[in-house]
């Protein structure tokens, strides 16, 4: 008698974590992974990313504060405060230290984990990462524009999120790519159809972007991943945030690793899911885990900005 194949397991798990509720995902088991995601995404869209990873390693996918069904609550939404609540999410799972991959604004939530909590990350991963320049596209500077709250709750409503998503159904169906868009926006709008989640968009948006690009650059401070196993991926078609960044920063991190995906726009984990899937296997297993102690990390500082007496620079 055959034995019946189970299905591969992508878990939702809730905490409360500061009275807050908070969603997350889990697949697989080994070393773990954290897969952070972006604007007007959440845990659910990293599923075939996070199943291919689960045969080595323990797939970990928040909501981020504000996105997919964790709490959307009134207070801070800054990079600095997503990075404080993964660090807190990871600390409840019992988790020390682990590989963390960032997604556009979830590239910019991952490199602030670094810089606040360097002694619990083992590699860093950057794909089509926000914070690596000034350029961004039209639409995310519009959204950033007074009164788009008012415009988001007139737009958005049962009707047309069922319209989005039956045409982008349709057109996948068809094998035009445009589909897997209108699909993934569909899943991302509807949470704003609550005025909590809308206003949560929002200041997340406006913490980082306004009518004139990027507020927040990291481009400052990428030396001190000189010993952090690093990588960028960007897709080729990216119209969102420019591949230029990422080779920038690629060229200004020592000993990164960078690679681009074809077949790949703005969304990676969604339009080529395999070839993402394949690179991170091959950096995660290729790569030794970083360490970084207190005294590391002040050694680097030091090393790049000594202290100087005034009287000195004066003399």
């Amino acid at each position: 008698m055959s034995v019946p194949t189970l299905p591969p397991r992508f878990d939702e798990w809730q905490i409360e974590l500061h009275g807050r509720r908070v969603i997350y995902r889990v697949a697989g088991s080994g070393p773990p992974v954290v897969l952070i995601h972006g604007m007007l995404n959440s845990s659910s869209h990293w599923r075939s990313v996070a199943l291919n990873l689960a045969s080595d390693y323990t797939v970990i996918a928040p909501d981020l504060i504000g996105h997919g069904d964790s709490a959307a609550p009134r207070g801070d939404y800054s990079l600095g405060a997503h990075a404080s609540s993964i660090r807190d999410l990871l600390a409840a799972m019992g988790i020390d230290r682990a590989s963390i991959v960032g997604h556009s604004l979830g590239g910019g939530v991952a490199m602030q984990f670094f810089y606040q909590f360097p002694q619990r990350t083992e590699r860093l991963v950057l794909i089509s990462s926000g914070g690596l320049g000034h350029e961004v596209s039209p639409m995310l500077r519009t959204a950033a524009l007074p009164g788009i709250s008012a415009l988001l709750s007139l737009i958005i409503n049962p009707r047309l999120l069922g319209t989005l998503m039956d045409t982008g159904r349709r057109l996948r169906q068809r094998e035009i790519r445009l589909g897997v868009y209108m699909q993934a926006l569909a899943r991302a709008l509807r949470p704003l159809e609550n005025a909590d989640a809308r206003q949560a968009f929002l200041q997340t948006l406006r913490a980082v972007i306004d009518v004139h690009g990027q507020r927040v650059s990291a481009t400052d401070r990428l030396y001190l991943l000189e010993s952090m196993p690093t990588m960028i991926v960007w897709g080729e078609r990216d119209n969102t945030i420019p591949l230029m960044h990422g080779r920038e920063a690629h060229e200004a991190i020592p000993h990164s690793h960078f690679q681009t995906l074809p077949h790949a726009a703005h969304f990676p984990h969604l339009e080529d899911p395999d070839a993402l899937s394949e690179v991170l296997r091959e950096f995660i297993q290729g790569t030794r885990p970083g360490r970084i102690d207190d005294a590391d990390w002040g050694a680097v500082l030091s090393r790049h900005s000594p202290p100087r007496r005034i009287g000195d620079a004066a003399a």
